[in-house]
């Protein structure tokens, strides 16, 4: 009697384990969730890690602030989380790859939105997850990023008439503007390619077995085209931008064509340095405008959307940092007016003139801007944390919304 209670019970733990197994062999067969992230300056991320206490004191930052960092104090590493990145390393194509922490943006003590995106992302799916981030400053989409399907550049009858008061050699003009429409879009496309052919060369643990899903993509761009006054010559009118608006459409279907992914999640992160105020009035309002119009077509509905920015600014901070922008330009002219001023000197008067001309608790909070141009958000992690953590519900609502429509 004891040996067939023994084999029952034998019998019993291997079924139970089996059972274990199975549910072990399914967890770890779902495919890997990919997400690619692509755009100019913003996207490589000018956010600096000294910027995180500035988080702590605010109670819609301080919850986010100890999702990126430690008990310590140090920058998190995300256990499920892989990443591969170009445009941040000096050059078009040097390769930063690991798991996910602070390091990935423009150089190695910044981030971008990929570091919040990434950290919400894996707390929203509890599964491993692999970032393919392609960006680089200063780059278009009417050119750089444009997308195969919108043909050559279009020269304006605008644009040939201000070439040619300028002075312009139109001819070198135009073979260089071939050399360079579509050259970033190729290489995001080629990167993103790279990777998937050999995942395993970012992220060790993945098995070819249980495949990947491209999850979703994330588009973070527009200062250059903003500010791009000859390509849209009527940026103070309404519908000045819209043929930004078409491109970004065309950019959507191309990618989504050439990674065979017909609905993948698309999220457009539009701009907003200078916050709403800034949003509100020309040439932002219009752009603005344009950036979102994808998502509002039919053919997008429910997996494509566009996520406003300018919420997030603070414009006290941006106030603050104006203010001490101004004081220390006052401070250069009047040190020039005294050549035998030595730098020492210099700088003896700049630091005193700031403690007359600010609180310790302005100074306290000026500690929350790492980079004075308001284009990259101030650099700032208060503003930079919610931006990427709202990137990162917007895209797990879209495959939601994916979801239940298959249902």
């Amino acid at each position: 009697m004891r040996n067939i209670g023994q084999s029952v019970k034998c019998m019993m733990i291997a079924v139970v384990v089996g059972l274990m197994s199975g549910v072990a062999s399914q967890a770890a067969a779902r495919p890997l969730k990919v997400f690619i992230l692509a755009g100019q300056s913003n996207m490589q991320g000018w956010f600096g890690v000294s910027t995180f206490d500035s988080m702590a004191d605010h109670p819609k930052t301080a919850p986010i602030l100890k999702e990126m960092r430690n008990a310590d104090g140090t920058p998190r590493v995300c256990e499920k989380v892989w990443i591969s990145s170009i445009g941040c390393a000096g050059d078009d194509t040097t390769e930063q790859k690991g798991k996910l922490t602070v390091g990935f943006g423009a150089d190695r003590d910044r981030f971008g939105p990929e570091f919040p995106f990434g950290i919400y992302m894996e707390k929203l799916l509890d599964e491993p997850i692999l970032l393919i981030k392609t960006s680089w400053g200063g780059k278009s989409l009417h050119t750089d990023f444009r997308p195969p399907s919108a043909g050559p550049y279009a020269w304006s009858d605008f644009e040939l008439t201000q070439c040619k008061q300028r002075g312009d050699d139109l001819e070198k003009n135009k073979a260089d503007k071939v050399k360079a429409t579509g050259v970033y879009y190729s290489l995001m496309i080629e990167h993103v390619r790279k990777v998937l052919a050999n995942i395993n060369r970012i992220v060790p643990q993945y098995d070819p077995k249980q495949g990947y899903e491209l999850a979703g993509f994330l588009w973070f761009q527009g200062w250059n085209d903003l500010c791009a006054d000859w390509t849209y010559n009527n940026q103070m009118t309404p519908g000045g931008y819209d043929q930004y608006g078409q491109l970004l459409a065309q950019f959507i279907r191309d990618v989504r064509k050439d990674l065979s992914t017909p609905k993948m999640p698309f999220v457009i992160g539009v701009v907003g340095m200078g916050g709403v105020k800034e949003a509100n009035k020309p040439p932002m309002l219009y752009f603005c405008q344009a950036q979102a119009a994808p998502a509002s077509r039919p053919e997008f509905k429910g997996n494509v959307v566009a996520v406003q920015t300018a919420p997030y600014w603070d414009d006290d901070l941006a106030a603050l940092q104006t203010r001490m922008d101004r004081l220390g330009s006052k401070m250069n002219e009047e040190a020039k007016k005294d050549p035998s001023l030595t730098p020492e000197a210099k700088d003896t008067a700049l630091k005193k003139a700031i403690t007359e001309n600010f609180t310790p608790e302005e100074l306290k909070r000026l500690k929350g801007v790492s980079h004075t141009w308001g284009i990259h958000y101030l650099g700032a992690a208060k503003i930079m944390g919610p931006i990427g953590k709202t990137f990162a519900e917007a895209i797990v609502k879209l495959q939601t919304t994916q979801r239940q429509e298959k249902q």
